[in-house]
């Protein structure tokens, strides 16, 4: 890892990174209506965050099912579990948190769960401020992640791009990754807070990163996406968060 933060692994090799507290400005005054007013969020809880994406050894393991798309060759398992949707990803979470109920990590017991929206753009840009957390140029994309550019039309083992300056991987590209939050067409009602924005009234879920098929605009830190919660797209998985208890 990129600075040697606190972490701890799990039994299906995912490892996961502390992220400390700190302040970012969330949003992007140059990048699409979505993605505005860009405005100052404040982290004030550390959770630890999975470095990549679940993957569909994981989600077999736990479900008993695979409903991922791309499932050909001996690595399949290592490629990231898609054609999930955001209840379909809620239920995986209640089975972990009651299987791992008693479990503890680091000496505490703690709690699965997505990560926020706010959360995931500031481990996505690990104290940066440019378009992504490796810089401003597109044609360096390639060494971070896997897009309609190089991706081959499939999605890809977890891991094998570089990771951000604080040890994520696969953040730019290969699946969009859901968050907790209610998707709002803009953040002129979002708060300071790192908790999710909920809103009963709007079907729509946030996920965030870009994927294998999109072009390099969508895989930036500040892009936005949506669908609804029962939306299922091989484009799109997920990523855990553990929060201490």
């Amino acid at each position: 890892m990129a600075d040697n933060r606190p972490y701890f692994d799990d039994e299906f090799g995912g490892r996961y990174i502390l992220v400390e507290p700190g302040i970012f400005l969330m949003g992007d005054e140059t990048g699409t209506r979505s993605e505005k007013p860009s405005h100052t969020v404040n982290i004030t809880d550390p959770f630890f965050c999975g470095e990549r994406p679940v993957t569909q050894a994981h989600w077999q393991a736990l479900m008993e099912t695979n409903p991922s798309a791309f499932t050909e060759g001996w690595a399949a398992g290592l490629r990231p579990v898609e054609q999930v949707s955001w209840d379909d990803v809620h239920g995986f979470l209640s089975r972990l948190n009651e299987r791992d109920q008693n479990v503890e990590r680091l000496g505490v017991k703690g709690m699965w769960r997505l990560p926020s929206e706010s959360e995931w753009e500031y481990l996505s840009r690990a104290e940066t401020t440019s378009r992504w957390a490796f810089g401003d140029r597109d044609s360096d994309l390639n060494d971070y992640g896997w897009h309609a550019g190089n991706a081959g039309a499939s999605t890809r083992e977890v891991g094998q791009k570089k990771p951000n300056p604080w040890g994520f991987l696969d953040l730019h590209g290969l699946v969009s990754e859901w968050c907790q939050d209610s998707f709002e067409p803009h953040y002129k009602s979002h708060d300071s807070s790192q908790s999710p924005h909920i809103d009963s009234t709007h079907q729509r879920k946030v996920h965030r990163g870009g994927s294998w098929f999109t072009e390099s605009d969508s895989t930036r830190c500040s892009s936005r996406g949506s669908g609804l919660a029962t939306h299922r797209s091989d484009g799109i998985g997920f990523r855990l968060v553990w929060q201490p208890l």
